[in-house]
């Protein structure tokens, strides 16, 4: 004779038809799936009515709780200023891009205004690529980190970027194997409790949520990515965390690098001061919202990365996780160079084309026990708004495998538009900010 509170099929029911799942309800659904009471078939069918009717504020938040409650909560209380105060905490999610290298100089840069930053990454499949992959690409550096180590890390230098554990959210782990091979994944609601269940659960007080929006970007239109940043923003507002969203621009890559080890050469450019206008841009304006957030009003953080602070607190976050931030990176065996086949402005360069051949490449992974190369990957020359020639090299592949040069070049193939007549002015990056 069961016990269970409710039963599966009447769950599926209601989401069926429409309706309104109870807090009681939800609760026992994630329960009862991450226990195994609810078989794979059913959550597949709660999934896609879920997909196709959608659910209300109230039963996203309740749903995001239930995930959270299936593992463990960080607490980051014990973190405390000079003065004995509690120290204040920022976290950045992104929803992944080309060329998104932004964590790695936005975490130190935040850090070095007295902000901890627990920033629990992930790692690369398909054409985004991976935080955890590019800073690997760092000689002896490592991803995993216990509890303790990241605790007295953010006490030692203020910030670290590691793997999350498995403790937090388990029940999303299970849930999104399954929605990635039921056509489910799309699902706002269930992308947006995914992403919050984690990053509610890392105990952050202050969260800034990078949304993108464009051809390199899960979501290709702004409508949609509005609805998940205002979804997201309602989920971390109803936790308790400020939160706030910023709707970026992936119709182009992000800088002029795509891979692992030439985006940290990057991110370290924008560190001593330079780097490529929109990743320095999108980096300074994060940061203002992640300290405006942790209580740091006054702070200027353009001046921090101009001044070696941040830099500082770079070299501090690498070698206490092993790694050598003075060591060569790897450099990929092979080269191959795009050429311009017209003179004019270069008035687009998409995203996804970069990203797929990226990827073609050996920079990014197929399936999540792939490897991937360090060195491998794409090397801008010119972005939207720029003036070419000619002849003029676009773009150069980078990879320790020739034969995969094939299929990244037809990856390319119509990724570059040239005009005569263009404009100048490139492509505008932050498109809007979402707040509550």
């Amino acid at each position: 004779m069961s016990t269970e509170h409710f039963d599966a099929v009447e769950i599926i029911g209601i989401k069926r038809d429409r309706g309104t799942l109870s807090p009681e309800q939800i609760d026992w659904t994630i329960d009862a799936y991450t226990r195994g009471v609810i078989a794979e078939e059913q959550m597949a069918a709660l999934n896609m009515a879920i997909l196709l009717n959608g659910m209300d504020r109230a039963e996203i938040s309740r749903w995001t709780t239930a995930m959270i409650n299936s593992g463990e909560r960080m607490d980051f209380s014990s973190l405390r200023t000079p003065a004995g105060a509690v120290k204040p905490t920022a976290d950045k999610h992104s929803t992944g891009g080309v060329g998104d290298k932004i964590t790695l100089p936005l975490a130190p840069l935040v850090a070095a205004f007295g902000v901890a930053v627990p920033q629990l990454s992930g790692r690369g499949l398909g054409h985004t690529g991976g935080t955890l992959d590019k800073l690997e690409s760092i000689p002896g550096w490592n991803a995993s980190l216990s509890t303790a180590a990241l605790m007295d890390q953010l006490s030692e230098c203020g910030a670290v970027i590691c793997a999350a554990g498995t403790g937090l959210a388990p029940a999303d782990k299970k849930l999104y194997a399954l929605r990635d091979v039921t056509g489910t994944v799309e699902a706002i609601p269930l992308i947006a409790s995914s992403i919050m269940s984690k990053k509610i659960a890392e105990g952050t007080g202050t969260l800034v949520l990078d949304v993108k929006v464009g051809s390199g970007a899960f979501m290709k239109n702004e409508q949609d990515a509005r609805e998940l940043a205002r979804t997201m923003v309602g989920l971390g507002t109803d936790a308790g965390v400020k939160t706030v969203a910023l709707l970026t621009n992936m119709a182009t890559p992000l800088g002029l690098t795509a891979g692992n080890a030439i985006e940290v050469a990057e991110s370290v450019d924008v560190l001593a001061g330079g780097g490529p206008a929109d990743v320095v841009e999108l980096t300074v304006k994060l940061a203002q919202e992640m300290l405006a957030g942790a209580g740091v009003h006054d702070a200027d953080p353009a001046a921090a990365l101009a001044d070696g602070r941040a830099m500082d607190v770079w070299h501090k976050m690498i070698s206490a996780q092993g790694g050598d931030p003075a060591a060569a990176l790897p450099v990929a065996r092979e080269s191959e160079t795009v050429y311009a086949q017209a003179e004019g402005v270069l008035t687009e360069l998409d995203a996804l084309s970069v990203g797929v051949a990226a990827w073609r490449l050996g920079a990014g992974r197929a399936r999540r026990q792939d490897e991937v190369q360090a060195g491998a990957g794409v090397r801008l020359h010119a972005k939207p708004g720029d003036v070419v020639r000619r002849g003029q090299p676009l773009m150069t592949l980078l990879t320790d495998t020739p034969e995969k040069f094939g299929r990244a070049l037809e990856a390319l193939e119509s990724a570059a538009v040239i005009s005569a007549e263009g404009s100048r002015n490139g492509q505008r990056l932050i498109l809007e900010r979402i707040a509550e």
